[in-house]
């Protein structure tokens, strides 16, 4: 998936971004270390927003994952920037937002993942996978519309119908299903913000149907496993994995009664600062490492960065 960039060019990229232009009082001499001050600087973020969660109930399609969206941005020195992180969907609920925002650059939101159910998927960052017995289709990605896509659809049951299907994965292929067995969840992104390859933002896998169907696996990225159908004890899919934006996986179908919900996994905000930039001012206790040249924060909760 390509980075949203925020240049300050004149270039397609110029709706992207707003440019503070700092105010000059006085004589810059040259050769006399006038004038100037501190320069604004570029960093890079990734931005994962929470994941769906699964619906009380069986025979559900895996959540949709958290959107997924990445940005270079320039700040401007003793300004403050605020990084909300999503938590991940409740209680059959779509995943919550994640963003990046500060005065002087357009605000960067990924959007909550899906929520799976037992007959239409739920649209969101990645949308949920739907359940064809019951009417409905899967759930639309990229919902609000970005450029980048932050997500895929859910998947469509197959085979009769007879499956739930896996969320879509923040940029992987969407969950599919076959005629023994519910469909997996998307596969996610890599990303080595951090220094070191990570995946985020995967799909839950979809509810099993079939008799004896092996459980769906989530997508790699944090989305957790789908139940399997006709197995006893009767469980509920497994929740996303917190701060990947994953989504839940669906509840399957054994005998009678409803599983209850699974949630989706939390998002995560990453900033990555030129350590020789860095002012070291944050709130919301980030962790903070160094990747190369570059301070690494990561964040799990909501927090700002002083620039």
């Amino acid at each position: 998936m390509r980075d949203l960039k925020n240049k300050l060019t004149s270039s397609k990229n110029t709706s992207n971004i707003q440019r503070r232009k700092g105010k000059s009082f006085g004589y810059q001499v040259l050769g006399f270390g006038a004038g100037g001050g501190v320069s604004n600087y570029e960093i890079s973020a990734l931005i994962v927003a929470g994941g769906g969660a699964s619906t009380q109930g069986y025979c559900q399609g895996g959540a949709g994952a958290g959107g997924y969206r990445t940005g270079t941005f320039e700040l401007v020195p003793g300004e403050q920037y605020t990084a909300t992180v999503g938590a991940g969907g409740a209680g059959g609920y779509n995943g919550a937002d994640s963003s990046l925002a500060g005065t002087d650059i357009v605000t960067t939101t990924s959007a909550g993942g899906g929520h799976g159910d037992t007959a239409a998927g739920t649209a969101g960052g990645s949308g949920a996978g739907n359940f064809a017995n019951t009417g409905g289709a899967a759930g639309a990605g990229n919902t609000p519309s970005t450029s980048p896509s932050q997500g895929n659809p859910g998947g469509t049951s197959a085979g009769g119908g007879s499956k739930g299907s896996g969320g879509g994965g923040g940029a992987g292929a969407p969950g599919t299903s076959t005629t023994t067995a519910a469909g997996p969840g998307g596969v996610g992104v890599e990303n080595s913000i951090t220094g070191s390859a990570v995946y985020y933002a995967g799909g839950g896998g979809g509810g099993g149907y079939a008799i004896g169907a092996p459980p769906s696996s989530g997508g790699n990225g944090g989305g957790g496993n789908g139940h399997s159908s006709g197995n006893s004890p009767q469980t509920n899919g497994q929740p996303g994995t917190a701060n990947t934006g994953g989504g839940a996986g669906g509840a399957g179908d054994y005998g009678t009664g409803v599983q209850p919900p699974s949630t989706g996994g939390s998002g995560v905000v990453i900033l990555s600062v030129p350590t020789a930039k860095y002012s070291g001012t944050t709130s919301g206790s980030p962790t903070i490492t160094t990747s190369g040249a570059n301070t690494i924060l990561k964040f799990t909760g909501t927090g700002t960065y002083t620039a």
